[in-house]
């Protein structure tokens, strides 16, 4: 009989492969629209989920945040990680894409210092220092020429960092649908302001595309959520790493893109270095706040809720 940690990596494999295809659709309307649109109808389409969380939000209180400066800091991260990564998506190979934000744990390590006064040791310092060498590899500074596509890319990878690590900072004070909302409104506001500009008429498929991106974050979501309640969040997490596989084989099947050898070695780097960073968190007396392997998902995008917030509201019920 399968165990919970088995059963908790596959439910989470199943959820990335999910979302790289969600990513795939991005890609494909990416070519012919600009990704504020795209970002902005993602958006509109999760608004029905976020309206569900909100119904049943018992609370009563305000959406008034308890730590404004610091959720309208990460509020701002979210956009610009949504704007850039869809960017990014629409020039880049997957793979390469992926390859560059997996430098997010990494990142979210060095940032865990100062927002949340870690303390990170040498063998952690030294993962991160070999990780971002591997981003290197993947860029190949001075052999190939370095587009919008990659600084997209790598701005993606660092403000969701920011993102991430804000979350861990007000998590316990902020409640999830505050964290949820704000990002969402704010990228329907900016995106819709920013629409009337660069608006390109939507054929039906192109569409139906759109609400198969928001069904995809659904399903992904869902898969994410169950993963972590059955499994062990030391093996659930580094499931995120599959999505370079999926992104490898997606990007052959749907666009005829081929992995290079550079981003190959690039993303083996990064990745080994992601996974030292989760497991050496999973050790208790590693790290104290265990910012990355708290990190339950993708980077956040502001376009559908997150695992974490409903993590949290089931944890709240069962206490």
């Amino acid at each position: 009989m399968m165990g919970s940690n088995a059963k908790g990596a596959i439910l989470a494999l199943m959820g990335f492969a999910v979302y790289s295809l969600h990513d795939v659709i991005i890609k494909v309307l990416g070519a012919s629209y600009q990704p504020a649109q795209i970002l902005f109808f993602s958006v509109l389409l999760g608004f029905p989920l976020t309206t569900v969380m909100l119904i049943r939000d018992s609370s009563g209180e305000s959406l008034k945040p308890r730590r404004p400066l610091w959720t309208w800091i990460r509020t701002v991260a979210v956009c610009v990680t949504g704007l850039s990564a869809f960017y990014a998506f629409s020039k880049l190979p997957l793979a390469q894409t992926y390859a560059i934000i997996f430098a997010t744990p990494l990142l979210i390590t060095v940032l865990s210092i100062p927002i949340l006064s870690e303390t990170v040791r040498l063998r952690r310092w030294a993962a991160v220092i070999v990780g971002l060498m591997g981003v290197m590899v993947v860029l190949r500074p001075g052999e190939t020429e370095l587009g919008l596509g990659h600084l997209a890319a790598l701005v993606a990878a660092f403000s969701s960092a920011i993102a991430s690590i804000i979350v861990r900072k007000i998590g316990h004070e902020e409640r999830s649908i505050v964290l949820l909302l704000y990002p969402m409104l704010a990228n329907f506001v900016i995106m819709g302001a920013w629409l009337p500009f660069i608006y390109e008429p939507m054929p039906g498929m192109h569409l139906a595309g759109l609400g198969a991106i928001a069904a995809m974050a659904l399903i992904a979501m869902m898969c994410m959520i169950f993963a972590y309640k059955v499994g062990e969040a030391v093996v659930v997490a580094p499931m995120q790493y599959s999505q370079i596989l999926w992104a490898s084989l997606y990007g052959w099947f749907f666009f005829g893109e081929s992995v290079d050898t550079a981003t190959m070695i690039g993303a083996a780097i990064i990745i080994a270095s992601g996974l030292y960073i989760l497991f050496r968190e999973g050790n208790s007396d590693a790290s104290e706040n265990t910012p990355v392997l708290r990190t339950r998902s993708r980077p956040e995008t502001g376009t559908a809720p997150r695992v974490g917030a409903y993590l949290r509201r089931m944890n709240k019920r069962k206490k």
